[in-house]
C-alpha cells in the first residue's frame, strides 16, 4: 500500500465551495481553518494524502482478475476512511457486480484497464419461492457458482407486470441457492420464473461522493441478454448523491451505458458511452442536477435519454453521433434543464424529441433550453431533427443549426404539435430540408 498525495476526491469543488462559503449567507462565522471532527461530514481539511490501493492481475497490493479483487480493494479503502482504488493494467472478468462505496474514487489506465464479465445464463426455476423465503430452486444448476451476481425476473402472479429482483447467490446444495437476501416478492412457477446471469458492471444504492475514472467497462454484448435499463448498465446507480464519472469507456453492454436512478448532482464528463443496446446515458427518475459535458454517446439506440421527472441539468459540449432512434430524448417532468453546444448528428429517427407523455396532468417536458446546437442528417426520408408533442410548454430553442446534407425528401427541421403551448424560436439556421419549420398548431 502506498500513499496518494493528490487530495482524496475533493468531493469534488462543488461541496469545497458549499463549505468554504458556510456563514457567508446566514450569518454564522465561516470555517476558515477545518478541524477533523468526529461526526462531522461537511467540513474536512485538505489533507495532503489518502490511502492509495492497487489492483492488478499480476503485480500490485492485490492481485487477481475478478469481482473478488476489485471488491476486497474498494471494501478495504472504503474501512479506512476513504481513498483509491487504482486498477493496473488488465483483463478484469466480473460474475457479479462491483458494489461501490462512499468515498473512494476508483481509478483505471485507461483502455488498459478493462472490466468486462462473463456470458449471461438463464435456468428456470423448478419450484415455487414465496416472499419470504430466501432461497430459490432451479431445474438444473447450470453453471451458476456461490458468490454470482443474478436478476431473477418473473411475470407477477397477482397484476401480471414483470417482477426483477437482483440478489447473489452465497450458498448451494444441488439446484437450490441461498439468496443474501430475501426475496420480498413472490416467485411462483406459474408466473415463469427465472434466473439469470445479468448484473450491472459497477453499481451502488444509498452512497455518496464517488469518482470513477479512466477506466474501460465493456459489457460482453454478443454474449449476454438485455438487462433493463431500471436495473443495470455497465454502471448503475440507485438514490446516490455527488459521483462524477471522469473519461470512463461504457460500450458493447445489452442495456444501458450508464444508468442513474434518483441521483443527484451526478458528473458524467469527458465518457464515451457507445455501442449498446439501450441507451448511452441514462439520466434515470428525480436525478436532479445532472451535468453531461463533453462525452461521446455513439451507436446506441439512442444518446441522451432524460427520464422522468430529471431537473436542472445541462448537457453541453457533447457529440452524439449514430444512435439508432433518437439522439436525445426529453420528456415525462423533465423540467429546467438546458441542452447546448452539442452535435447530434446521423440519428436513425429523430435529433431531439420532446415526448408526449398524457398519463398525467402536466407531464410534459415544460420550461427546457435547447440553444447553439448542430442537428445533422436526422432520421430516413421524413426525419425530423427536432420534434416537438404533446402539451410541452414554455420552451425556448434558439441559435441551433440543423443542416441535412442529403437529399431534401421529406424531412423537416422543425415540427411543433398540434398541442403543444408557449414556444420560443429565434436565429435558428436551417438548411437542406423541405419543410424548414412545421407548426401543426395552425395547420
Amino acid at each position: 500500500m502506498k500513499s496518494d498525495r493528490r487530495t482524496f476526491l475533493a468531493t469534488t469543488a462543488a461541496m469545497a465551495a458549499i463549505g468554504g462559503s458556510a456563514g457567508a449567507q446566514d450569518g454564522r462565522p465561516p470555517v476558515r481553518q477545518p478541524r477533523a471532527t468526529d461526526g462531522d461530514e461537511r467540513f474536512e481539511p485538505d489533507w495532503e494524502s489518502r490511502l492509495t490501493l492497487t489492483v492488478g492481475t499480476k503485480n500490485g497490493d492485490l492481485v487477481g482478475h475478478d469481482d473478488r479483487v476489485l471488491q476486497a480493494a474498494v471494501d478495504y479503502v472504503a474501512r479506512m476512511g476513504g481513498g483509491t482504488v487504482k486498477v493496473l493494467p488488465g483483463k478484469y472478468t466480473l460474475r457479479n457486480a462491483v458494489w461501490l462505496p462512499s468515498k473512494i474514487r476508483l481509478q483505471g489506465s485507461g483502455p488498459e484497464s478493462v472490466i468486462t464479465r462473463i456470458p449471461s445464463e438463464t435456468v428456470e426455476f423448478a419450484d415455487d419461492s414465496d416472499w419470504y423465503d430466501q432461497e430459490i430452486t432451479l431445474k438444473q444448476r447450470g453453471s451458476f457458482k456461490v458468490g454470482d451476481g443474478v436478476a431473477l425476473l418473473a411475470k407477477n402472479p397477482h397484476d401480471g407486470s414483470q417482477t426483477v429482483i437482483k440478489r447473489t447467490l452465497v450458498a448451494r446444495s444441488g439446484n437450490r441457492f441461498k439468496l443474501n437476501d430475501g426475496l420480498r416478492k413472490n416467485l411462483w412457477v406459474s408466473g415463469k420464473p427465472t434466473c439469470s446471469s445479468l448484473f450491472p458492471l459497477l453499481t451502488s444504492e444509498h452512497t455518496s461522493d464517488v469518482v470513477i475514472e479512466n477506466i474501460t467497462l465493456d459489457g460482453n454484448r454478443k454474449n449476454c441478454t438485455n438487462f433493463n435499463g431500471n436495473y443495470g448498465g455497465c454502471i448503475f446507480l440507485q438514490d446516490c448523491n455527488r459521483y462524477t464519472m471522469k473519461k470512463v469507456e461504457t460500450r458493447n453492454y445489452d442495456g444501458d451505458g450508464i444508468s442513474f436512478q434518483i441521483c443527484h448532482d451526478v458528473v458524467v464528463e469527458d465518457c464515451y458511452s457507445h455501442n449498446n443496446s439501450n441507451l448511452g446515458v441514462h439520466p434515470g427518475s428525480g436525478s436532479q442536477r445532472p451535468l453531461i459535458r463533453n462525452c461521446r454517446l455513439d451507436r446506441n439506440n439512442l444518446g441522451l435519454f432524460w427520464c422522468w421527472g430529471v431537473k436542472f441539468g445541462l448537457a453541453e459540449g457533447n457529440r452524439i453521433d449514430g444512435n439508432t432512434s433518437y439522439g436525445i430524448s426529453i420528456g415525462h417532468c423533465d423540467t429546467d434543464n438546458v441542452m447546448r453546444k452539442n452535435e447530434i448528428s446521423n440519428s436513425g429517427k429523430v435529433g431531439i424529441l420532446f415526448r408526449d407523455d398524457h398519463r398525467g396532468l402536466d407531464f410534459w417536458a415544460n420550461r427546457n433550453v435547447v440553444e447553439n446546437n448542430r442537428i445533422i442528417n436526422s432520421g430516413a426520408e421524413d426525419g425530423v431533427a427536432i420534434d416537438i408533442t404533446g402539451k410541452t410548454k414554455d420552451v425556448r430553442i434558439s441559435g441551433n443549426e440543423i443542416r441535412e446534407e442529403r437529399k431534401a425528401m421529406q424531412r423537416t427541421g422543425i415540427r411543433i404539435g398540434a398541442d403543444v403551448g408557449k414556444l420560443t424560436l429565434s436565429e435558428n439556421q436551417i438548411s437542406g430540408v423541405r419543410t424548414q419549420i412545421q407548426d401543426l398548431r395552425t395547420a
